[in-house]
């Protein structure tokens, strides 16, 4: 145990045992006290718990403070149980001379017998026994067990003889673990020596080898189970890749086969040097104090650092906005900078024990084509490339390249031991950057056949990427504040250049299949991986990220060897690499203008190519579930538009001979219909209408229409449910009156539906057939039947009593708390140049259900007719665009009048917004300024 300063200020054992014994002395039954017993020992807990607090609060920025308050909370738990045990033994179930087989010994297991406890961790305790459990040593346990879970202490246990403990260690890792770190806490030492003795000599002697594989597995399935990323944004600083248990791994390892108490110990077996064992104890204290301040925090045992907590946590230890980025981004950053050294010790302490202990290869045999001594002038050791010397890659500077190069080339590994002296020698990069040689073989790694992601990851484990591009190094560890993004920005670069990899190699084919065809078309492949690698690489600087990202590109470009065209179109793509998702998540690309300003913009097939893939790449990298197939089918139709516009077909002509064509298709499946019906179905619908769904959903709605208009029904609901794009189509067909846009999306609100497109037509007979494309709430189909039966009936009666029923979205909560924890400064822009018919109005806000209600209820309420309405979120961002008329099909172009569109569309924004924290600044803006 630590030592603890001031240790009975937090309780004193001998004041809890006198108040014990006075409590046994009055009571006819001590064992019965249990209500006195009860009052008593939770008093103590409370002030010794307070102490701790009260300590912990006065320095919660200190280097060891966590681990101080882990060990303070481990000494009052084992203060107050062997009090309580003494008065179990002496007071409640004394024997006046117990027998051998009544003798019990008391021991703390897990992270208890660490001596560290967290301020609402589990205790885990171990009753050892000499033989079987007694009825009196059954008493004993059940009266402690009770007591402690009555103060509400969450406690594992078990009772078992020695001979159980070493048979179950013996066939189970996770009581083999736990009983490594055993603690003598309070009873019979002799009996826990006798344990502790045995222990060794049948669980530790010989068995270290497989138990570092066993952990390992372990620790692998972890990962996998946490995300297998170091670098999620709302991480679990305890289970998580880098995390507290990755290094209390070591520590294991390191006790069963070292036999060594601290990990200051291995330094004298030569398995780490100090720097090494300092990087432990700095990563060690930070998570604990970060785990400490969680617990504190939430008043739970929370281990995962949520987005709701982060800036209370930032503020706790004093991270304070610096010019560029947020105080909770720069804890983050220092959080996932801590969580790659951990990493680092990783490998580095592997290493060593392989090359101490075992003096083979621990994990995987070589291919029989990897056993020759030399590859290309790098030592081969077992599969694994390795250096001659700690001052190799000094003597080498280009190596510190080229050993990744040859890695991917002959698909090897690098030796840990080598991937330790690349980090210490990673500063000898800087003089190679304006190496010809080097430059080539950066490009050569990162348009390479055998996956780049893997290489340029482990080129950024060792700090080599972010010193040769120091650009990159910038955005290492960079979080991005935000529930849409998932990854730090340089986690989501080279995730982004993996799915490049898996495009051109086919594997996602039937996922993005224009993308996997057209990426064999482009000329320039370098162009491609090196516009995905610098796409986001201006994060955090303030300012346009894309405009700042365009300049880093164009100073970086030639330095990599690009030619002056290439250059130019690197730049480009990062400039525009948000064009083609903007445009089509957000603008009506059935609208003439729009393909005519998204081309004008793009100019070539080539870079057509390349936006597609690199945007393809870039949203998929975002995140699981980012991804799917509506955003597909989005960008797909954007792309055919684009590539029959530069292909030389006119918008206009290529929009009638499409219409003509869809009419001719819709026939031929119609062909049940007599000619009247068709023509009389083809009258009521303008050409807008024809282009403005695919050929099954203008089958649907023509039969939808022909029933309705034959039963005579007053509203009629149809649903198509698309799998594969993640989406549902809902068909309103209903007599048309003002606002009903309005009261049919708060009718999809309250049935729990989001809404992320919406077509809205008025039939020239008067009827109004509007189509909602719809989610549930975890991104999925709304498909239930439950689900879509709620929908009808909600339906029916909003159309019913719109009044009564839409009052309900008033009193919706937001389906997940931590959006109140990001700002959103509301905005509207007003655009009359991107539609040659309609206003363009672009919405900003913070999501929620309801928010497409209150806003078209706004927008009918300035007597404007909604065409269609685009919606795109981003975690807790949304961005509504809507193509809008006036009562007279006019755009709107009065200054006056789009004033008040705007005030009116802010107010309700900015009422929105007042049930989360206010917003620090709102803007309105027109798309001139």
């Amino acid at each position: 145990m630590a030592d603890i300063e001031n240790q009975r200020a937090i309780l004193d054992r001998r004041t809890l045992a006198g108040d014990l014994t006075a409590l046994a002395d009055a009571s006819a039954d001590p064992a019965g006290a249990t209500a006195e017993l009860q009052v008593l020992l939770r008093r103590h807990l409370a002030e010794g718990r307070a102490e701790i607090k009260r300590r912990f609060d006065a320095n919660p920025r200190g280097a060891g403070a966590g681990l101080a308050c882990a060990h303070e909370m481990s000494f009052l738990i084992d203060q107050l149980i062997r009090c309580l045990f003494d008065y179990a033994i002496e007071r409640a179930y004394p024997l006046p001379n117990p027998t051998s087989a009544e003798k019990l010994s008391l021991a703390a297991v897990g992270g208890y017998g660490r001596g560290e406890l967290a301020p609402h961790s589990d205790i885990d305790l171990l009753f050892l026994l000499p033989y079987k459990l007694t009825p009196h040593s059954e008493q004993v346990v059940e009266f402690i067990l009770y007591r402690l879970w009555d103060l509400g202490l969450k406690v594992g246990h078990a009772a078992r003889t020695v001979q159980e403990c070493i048979r179950q260690a013996q066939g189970d890792l996770t009581i083999r673990t736990n009983l490594l770190e055993s603690r003598y806490l309070w009873g019979e030492q002799p009996l826990y020596d006798q344990f502790r003795a045995r222990y060794e000599k049948e669980i530790l002697k010989g068995k270290g080898e497989a138990f570092l594989k066993d952990k390992l597995a372990e620790r692998q399935a972890r990962h996998k189970r946490a995300g297998d990323s170091r670098y999620a944004l709302e991480p679990n600083i305890k289970e998580g890749k880098g995390g507290l248990r990755d290094l209390q791994t070591l520590l294991w390892v390191a006790r069963f086969m070292y036999r060594v108490r601290d990990f200051v110990d291995l330094v004298e077996q030569d398995l780490l040097t100090a720097n090494e064992v300092l990087a432990y104890d700095k990563a060690f204290n930070f998570l604990w104090t970060l785990r400490c301040h969680l617990h504190y925090l939430t008043g739970r045992a929370e281990e995962r650092l949520t987005f709701d907590q982060q800036s209370e946590m930032a503020r706790r230890l004093g991270y304070t906005d610096h010019a560029g980025s947020k105080g909770v981004e720069r804890l983050m950053k220092h959080y996932f900078l801590v969580a790659k050294s951990v990493g680092g010790l990783t490998r580095y302490f592997l290493a060593a024990v392989e090359s101490k202990q075992l003096h083979r290869p621990l994990f995987k045999m070589p291919k029989l084509s990897l056993l020759k001594s030399d590859v290309e002038g790098f030592r081969n050791e077992g599969g694994q490339l390795h250096v001659a010397g700690s001052n190799w890659f000094q003597k080498h500077p280009i190596d510190l390249l080229r050993i990744f190069a040859v890695a991917q080339r002959h698909e090897m590994g690098i030796h840990p031991v080598a991937m330790t002296w690349l980090t210490q020698s990673a500063r000898h990069i800087d003089a190679m950057r304006t190496d010809p040689a080097a430059n080539q073989i950066f490009v050569d790694i990162l348009t390479g056949a055998n996956d780049p992601e893997l290489t340029l990851r482990r080129m950024n484990e060792v700090g080599v990427l972010g010193r040769f591009i120091p650009d990159f190094g910038r955005v290492v560890a960079q979080m991005q504040f935000d529930m849409y993004h998932h990854y730090t920005v340089d986690e989501h670069s080279l995730k982004a250049i993996g799915i490049l990899w898996q495009i051109e190699r086919g594997d996602i084919k039937e996922e993005a299949p224009v993308a996997s065809e057209v990426v064999h078309q482009v000329v320039s492949r370098r162009v491609l991986y090196l516009a995905v690698l610098l796409h986001d690489i201006a994060k955090g600087r303030g300012g346009d990220h894309s405009e700042l990202g365009a300049d880093i590109a164009d100073r970086l470009a030639p330095r990599l060897g690009l030619s002056a065209e290439e250059t130019e179109t690197v730049a480009w793509l990062v400039r525009f690499h948000l064009i083609m998702s903007n445009t089509a998540f957000r603008r009506d690309i059935e609208d003439p203008k729009t393909i005519a300003d998204f081309t004008e913009a793009v100019q070539s097939m080539e870079r057509l190519r390349l936006l597609l893939v690199l945007t393809v790449a870039d949203i998929r990298a975002v995140g699981p579930k980012v991804w799917n197939g509506w955003k597909a089918q989005l960008l797909r139709a954007l792309y055919q538009r684009a590539e029959e516009k530069l292909s030389g077909g006119l918008i206009t002509e290529g929009r009638e001979a499409r219409v003509a064509e869809t009419l001719k298709q819709l026939r031929a499946e119609l062909a049940d219909w007599s000619d009247a019906d068709f023509e009389a179905h083809v009258s009521r619908g303008p050409a807008s209408y024809w282009l403005g769904f695919p050929l099954p959903s203008l089958v649907r709605q023509a039969r939808l229409i022909r029933e309705a208009e034959l039963d005579k029904r007053p509203l009629s609901i149809d649903y198509a449910v698309d799998t594969w794009r993640a989406m549902t189509e809902v068909t309103i067909y209903v007599a048309d009156w003002r606002g009903l846009v309005s009261q049919l999306a708060g009718a999809l609100a309250l049935s729990g539906a989001s809404i992320v497109d919406a077509r809205i037509f008025t039939l020239k007979n008067g009827m109004a057939l509007d189509s909602f494309t719809v989610q549930d709430s975890s991104g999925g189909p709304f498909e239930s039947p439950a689900k879509l039966a709620r929908l009808a009936a909600t339906m029916e009666r909003v159309l019913e009593n719109p009044t009564k029923t839409l009052g309900e979205l008033k009193r919706i909560a937001p389906a997940n708390p931590a959006v109140r924890s990001f700002p959103v400064v509301p905005r509207v822009l007003i655009d009359n140049k991107a539609s040659a018919t309609h206003t363009l109005v672009e919405i900003t806000g913070r999501d929620r259900r309801g928010l497409m209600h209150f806003l078209t209820r706004a927008l009918t309420a300035q007597n404007l007719q909604i065409s269609t309405a685009k919606i795109s979120t981003f975690g807790h961002r949304v961005v509504d665009v809507f193509y809008v008329k006036d009562q007279f099909g006019l755009k709107v172009e009065s200054e006056g009048r789009l004033k008040a569109i705007r005030d009116s569309l802010m107010q309700v924004l900015q009422e929105r917004e007042a049930d989360f924290a206010p917003a620090k600044d709102t803007k309105t803006v027109t798309a001139a300024q």
